[in-house]
């Protein structure tokens, strides 16, 4: 005899096998993540979706758009079998059983919330369609990183405008991918969370979810809360992560100006088990496309609660970061005996990490930034930049370089070591490309200008053995003996 609870769940919320997903969003969470699922879930088609013809155009050929080891090897083996890149946005709504928005949320440069708060248009927008589009039930699922409240939010709008006997369960299942090892990190998550109404139907649609990533993840690691936790904790791990880069750069900095040695700091810190010795490595500071962004997230947020010392708090670890970049530009113009105007500078790396060709909120913006205002010219060697996106990068109105002068001042070498460093007065590491550690450091010393720099922002290279050769030698967290 079925039970009152039963009684209340209608037929369509009994659980049912997916055979359909769609992903709103074709970019650096939803293609790698739904090509994981065609990957380990043959028996559902999963058609990624996205506005951009060009965008899809990419994903459809031999070079897709997004650089990530082992990516572009699991793409090609299930494309055209289980998984679509189209451009038919309706009709792959209609078709799913689980929607996935995982759109663009940049951080607001306009308005209410400006350089603090999400902008959320492009999530309005694929809720929007959704809502106009679905004939049949649909579980929608927040991939996007968003604010606390962002599913509420989408559960109002799809409520407000979804056609008769149209229902939506929203869930939050947020992503947690360190660009470079995204594969692996899909592949062998840490966990799956994935946040939802504490109701029947809430808890149904994230059994039906579960059911998808328990075709590769164990179950003890699929973790279920509310909505609301789910998105607080996408924002709060991602600025701890943060936090711990901030702190152990403000201590690099001590160790600079006291003769101890940043990699030794970090080690001995990192053998005690309570704190462990990830996200210890200090650098030139932190990029990418998700720590400030949601720093600055949970600063609007944690402001709009009215916790003032928590948002100043969490607003530190960015003024640290800020600090770390300005204060090792500033070594080197000091090194430079004051002076940049008309001299060759040769950035080692323009990504914000390595294994990918991702440049967004790279450290090495802001260092450009400081070298043209001094009058540098600048040429990048990377193996993964695009010559455009560098320049669209420096020719952001927030750093208020005119573009003629960008690309008249910055050149990019992908491969040329020798064009690139040539007649070069500085070397100035900022991603810790492997390649660059296998250079011929003698080679290059004798094309550059005398005295030769190296300045290494990422701690990677035999720093004695430079020394050896020649080089005055500059890194993070140590005062080395330049003869």
């Amino acid at each position: 005899m079925a039970t009152d609870t039963q009684k209340e769940i209608r037929p369509e919320y009994l659980s049912k096998p997916i055979k359909n997903i769609c992903c709103i969003g074709a970019g650096y969470v939803g293609g790698p993540t739904c090509s994981i699922i065609a990957y380990k879930c043959p028996h559902i088609q999963v058609n990624v979706v996205d506005l951009s013809q060009e965008r899809i155009n990419a994903w459809n050929s031999p070079n897709i758009p997004i650089y990530e080891p082992g990516l572009n090897e699991i793409v090609q083996k299930c494309i055209g079998k289980n998984l679509h890149f189209t451009t038919k946005v309706e009709e792959c709504i209609e078709k799913a059983d689980i929607i996935f928005i995982s759109v663009n949320t940049p951080t607001k440069t306009y308005g209410v919330g400006l350089g603090r708060a999400p902008d959320l248009t492009y999530v309005e927008s694929a809720a929007r369609t959704i809502s106009k589009v679905a004939k049949t039930s649909k579980i929608i699922v927040e991939k996007s990183t968003v604010p606390v409240k962002a599913a509420e939010s989408i559960t109002n709008m799809l409520k407000s405008n979804h056609q008769p006997n149209v229902e939506f369960q929203v869930l939050s299942n947020p992503e947690f991918l360190a660009e470079g090892t995204a594969i692996n990190d899909l592949l062998k998550p840490d966990r799956i969370l994935i946040g939802g109404d504490n109701n029947e139907k809430g808890k149904w649609a994230i059994g039906q979810l579960s059911s998808v990533y328990e075709n590769w993840v164990e179950k003890s690691l699929i973790i279920t809360t509310n909505t609301w936790s789910s998105e607080l904790s996408k924002l709060a791990a991602n600025a701890m992560l943060a936090q711990r880069i901030s702190s152990v750069n403000s201590i690099s900095a001590i160790c600079e100006a006291s003769g101890a040695d940043i990699e030794h700091v970090s080690r001995a810190i990192g053998f005690d088990t309570r704190i462990g010795n990830k996200f210890l490595q200090a650098s030139v500071g932190f990029g990418g496309s998700c720590f400030q962004k949601d720093i600055n997230n949970l600063i609007y947020l944690c402001e709009n609660l009215n916790l003032k010392e928590v948002a100043e708090y969490w607003h530190q670890v960015l003024v640290i970061n800020d600090y770390q970049k300005k204060r090792f530009v500033d070594k080197i113009v000091k090194c430079l005996f004051n002076t940049l105007n008309n001299k060759k500078i040769t950035l080692l790396g323009f990504a914000f990490k390595k294994n990918t060709g991702d440049t967004r909120e790279s450290a090495a913006i802001q260092i450009c930034k400081y070298f043209l205002d001094e009058g540098a010219l600048i040429t990048v060697l990377d193996p993964k930049v695009e010559y455009e996106q560098m320049i669209l990068e420096l020719s952001n109105p927030q750093l208020n370089l005119p573009i003629e002068m960008v690309k008249r001042k910055v050149q990019l070498c992908s491969t040329d070591v020798i064009e690139a460093c040539k007649g070069s007065h500085a070397l100035v590491v900022c991603t810790e490309w492997d390649i660059f550690k296998t250079y011929d450091y003698k080679g290059i010393y004798e094309i550059m200008q005398k005295p030769a720099h190296i300045f290494d922002g990422r701690l990677i290279l035999d720093h004695e053995q430079l020394i050896s050769i020649g080089f005055h030698v500059e890194a993070v967290g140590k005062k080395l003996n330049n003869q």
